[in-house]
């Protein structure tokens, strides 16, 4: 097992008024089928609220703690504006306590600020971008990620996204200077079973190991292939690789060039 260090946590127990319950469904639905199997149990959790908006202008802040967030792969940053509300924010790379962060058009083009597209530089590492303006950031949340703004035309500004997408944001749209911390997140190892489950993960069972009622891939002697045409499914039969899932055409002029383009 592979855990990470926490050292750069700095506050073991959440601010209270920013924390809401979260209710577990156990993969079943509003009518009680289990639609998503292989979920429930795992460690209870608080929701942290967090500010993916960032829309208090011209107010500084000051990072008051770096905690540890159980819903996320990033750590969270505790600010204390100076008309003494508090929020959180994700924690980029190179924010610590004491440090002073700001959002709108008096942001500095530093670690933690945030401003529009529209007056970031090219070049510059961005993350928790927002696709429309004042909607909150959506895109690059995770730990170690960052897009990189590389042109700006017209009303809209180009991104190059992790996964190696290139796309096209409103100019007016949000976004938080810096790539996301915890980077070491991507080193660390389950390490046994017991750790799925207390993440809420349950026991997976191989198709390939079920009978043929179960499973489109089960029967057989001893260990067999899957021994399909077109591939490996689901119990239901659908495609498992490869098979594309998206299905929003209105905002496909927005890609500029698609992440598995070669």
């Amino acid at each position: 097992m592979i855990v990470s260090t926490y050292s750069e946590v700095t506050k073991k127990k959440p601010e209270k008024s920013l924390t809401a319950p979260i209710k577990k469904s156990g993969g079943r639905n509003a009518t009680g089928r289990l639609t998503m199997a292989n979920r429930g149990g795992g460690n209870k959790r608080r929701y942290r609220i967090i500010d993916f908006k960032r829309q208090k202008d011209g107010v500084p802040a000051t990072v008051v703690a770096i905690e540890y967030d159980p819903n996320r792969t990033c750590r969270i940053a505790l600010l204390e504006y100076e008309d003494g509300e508090k929020r959180y924010i994700l924690a980029p790379k190179g924010l610590v306590v004491g440090k002073v962060v700001r959002s709108g058009d008096g942001a500095d083009i530093l670690p933690g600020h945030c401003l529009q597209l529209a007056k970031v530089p090219l070049g510059t590492l961005v993350h928790n971008i927002e696709f429309q303006p004042g909607k909150g950031g959506q895109m690059v949340r995770s730990a170690g990620a960052a897009a990189q703004l590389v042109a700006k035309e017209g009303a809209y500004a180009t991104l190059r996204l992790p996964s190696g997408e290139m796309r096209m944001v409103h100019a007016d749209c949000r976004a938080t200077v810096g790539e996301v911390g915890n980077a070491e997140h991507e080193n660390e190892q389950i390490g046994k079973a017991g750790k799925n489950r207390g993440l809420g993960k349950k026991p997976h069972v191989r198709g390939v190991v079920k009978s043929p009622r179960d499973h489109p891939h089960g029967g057989g002697e001893a260990k067999s292939p899957v021994g399909r045409r077109k591939g490996p499914v689901d119990r239901w039969g659908n495609k498992a690789l490869g098979r594309r899932t998206r299905h929003n055409k209105s905002t496909d002029k927005y890609i500029v060039r698609r992440r598995n383009s070669k």
